[in-house]
């Protein structure tokens, strides 16, 4: 069972403390920060991204055919005054997808532009990714990061900044990852048909007035990226995946407590506090697919999802759990302080 992201969600928060308990008093005049108000940050930053996407074109006609570009082939030409977009290429603006989002009760408007969807499975927002990217600046166009090894990063973290930033947790799950990969005799591994665009964030689905190296506050950021693969994070190991743990639906599982303690059901290892640990109250199922035999993977059913997997000599050995309501009174066991059941009793003992 996995206990290290409890224990580091609780050790960064005693950091924390210990930080802002030990940091001398500042001269409040000469330090004092006022943070722009959002909703008008989010004004400004709609007019800088328009103006951007208005005004610089790309190479379009290029990423008409193949499946596996890079990020390195994506051309963006600023268009002068005068000027007439080139053939073969068109505006961001006629190609971008432009959403909408509302994060810390303000809507937020951001885009993206598809140059391959990809084939495999999509991430949802709390998954972890495997990427290369390059993340530069609208206003200034400088590179604060880039990306060229493939790395592998949570879109959404166990505390405050340990995450991918919000506009990426809106805009991966758009995407699919590659259909496939192979490794090289020089073991270097080449991914097929994976999914690759641009992102155009507002600074509030960005660092927003927290600045960074390379980044001032209120920043509209640009990235280009590939994403090829993808795996579901469970980040207390409770055998729920993260993203299913944001009951209200808000895009955020840190505001989803269920029994009001220190810790969000999605890094608590007992989400209703009735002393049975969360994965105890899942029912349990162990499937074996012999392929050899022709075997296939059975369709997982409703609220069950995947605890692990083994494969040897073609046999697989599949352990999933399922989230049950004993009482039928419409909360899952593992939500219902009253109900106490361990389906992993005979186990542990």
């Amino acid at each position: 069972m996995k206990f290290k992201s409890l224990k580091l969600v609780l050790f960064l928060f005693a950091m924390v403390s210990v930080f802002v308990a030990c940091e001398e008093e500042d001269d409040p005049i000469q330090n004092e920060f006022i943070e722009e108000d959002r909703t008008e940050q989010q004004a400004k930053d709609r007019d800088s991204l328009l103006n951007y996407l208005s005004s610089h074109y790309y190479n379009s006609e290029f990423f008409e055919t193949g499946t596996n570009h890079t990020i390195e082939e994506i051309v963006i030409t600023e268009l002068l005054d005068g000027e007439d977009v080139p053939a073969g290429h068109k505006l961001l603006i006629q190609d971008v997808v432009i959403k909408t989002t509302t994060y810390v009760d303000v809507e937020y408007e951001y885009y993206y532009l598809t140059l391959n969807q990809g084939g495999g499975d999509s991430p949802e927002f709390t998954d972890k990714v495997r990427v290369r990217y390059e993340g530069y600046l609208v206003d200034g166009g400088n590179t604060f990061d880039q990306v060229s090894t493939p790395i592998d990063l949570d879109l959404y973290g166990i505390a405050f900044g340990t995450g991918a930033i919000t506009g990426w947790q809106r805009i991966m799950p758009e995407f699919n990852t590659s259909t496939s990969f192979t490794i090289g005799n020089d073991n270097i591994v080449s991914y097929d048909n994976y999914g690759m665009g641009m992102m155009f964030i507002p600074s509030g689905l960005g660092y927003f007035s927290f600045p960074r190296t390379g980044i001032p506050t209120y920043s509209n950021l640009i990235f280009k990226f590939e994403l090829l693969q993808t795996e579901v994070n469970d980040h207390d190991g409770d055998g729920i995946p993260s993203y299913i743990e944001d009951y209200d639906g808000s895009l955020d599982p840190f505001d989803d407590n269920t029994d009001d303690d220190a810790a969000p059901d999605y890094i608590d290892l007992d989400d209703d506090a009735d002393g049975v640990f969360t994965i105890n109250e899942l029912l349990p199922t162990t499937y074996v697919i012999d392929t050899n035999m022709g075997d296939m993977e059975p369709e997982l059913g409703e609220n069950e999802y995947e605890l692990s997997r083994e494969e040897e000599d073609g046999v697989i050995t599949l352990e999933t759990v399922t989230l049950v309501d004993t009482n039928n009174n419409g909360v899952f066991d593992h939500l219902d302080a009253e109900v106490t059941t361990n389906y992993n009793e005979d186990e542990d003992e």
